[in-house]
């Protein structure tokens, strides 16, 4: 039997609002977002979403005990997996795995909750944003490159190619926003989430 591999997008397409900042909220709360808002000004002007996150993971995550962020990974997943997914994209997802096909999440988002997230929704891999450690440490900077837009078509290239799948195998992608142009346009099928209502078998 040939492999059938679906990749989905997390943040407004698997689930129906965003996850990263909620979470660094819940990490380090109020007051350090707000400050942190003042100083991305700037970049916010420019529309460097790259260094934007750059400045709130150094914020919220530098120094961070690792065994902690995992604590609130956890619990926060436990969150996002019981009120905050899309339920028309989690039958499509449901119905991939139903059908034995190798389901991977491509996402932004961040790793402390985002490899729960996978584990709970028992996805086959998860590619996402990952933070730098050190020891038992968080350094407060990201681990290789943000995985959005043609990173995330990296990522899933180089993953197919550990996991000896041909790329041809990729028939499905969900996504809903420019962030997942390259990662849509990999796939036989790139299907943009925000512009239908799914059904739960593929038309």
């Amino acid at each position: 039997m040939s492999v059938v591999v679906a990749a989905f997008d997390v943040d407004e397409t698997l689930t129906v609002r965003d996850c990263v900042l909620p979470f660094m909220r819940r990490v380090a709360g109020l007051p350090i977002m707000i400050r942190t808002s003042v100083r991305a000004v700037p970049l916010l002007i420019r529309r460097d979403r790259d260094a934007v996150k750059a400045m709130f993971v150094e914020a919220v995550f530098a120094n961070a005990l690792t065994s902690e962020i995992e604590s609130h990974g956890i619990a926060f997943a436990d969150k996002v997996a019981g009120k905050w997914i899309r339920q028309d994209v989690a039958s499509r997802m449901r119905w991939h795995q139903e059908q034995g096909h190798v389901v991977v999440l491509v996402s932004a988002s961040l790793s402390p909750y985002l490899m729960p997230l996978g584990d709970m929704l028992e996805v086959d891999a998860v590619l996402c944003t990952e933070l730098q450690m050190n020891d038992s440490l968080y350094s407060g900077a990201i681990e290789g490159l943000n995985c959005r837009g043609p990173e995330k078509a990296v990522r899933l290239r180089a993953w197919l190619v550990e996991a000896g799948i041909d790329e041809s195998a990729l028939e499905y992608a969900y996504g809903d926003s420019s962030g997942d142009t390259e990662l849509l346009a990999m796939a036989t099928n790139g299907v943009w989430v925000n512009k239908v209502v799914l059904e739960a078998v593929p038309s």
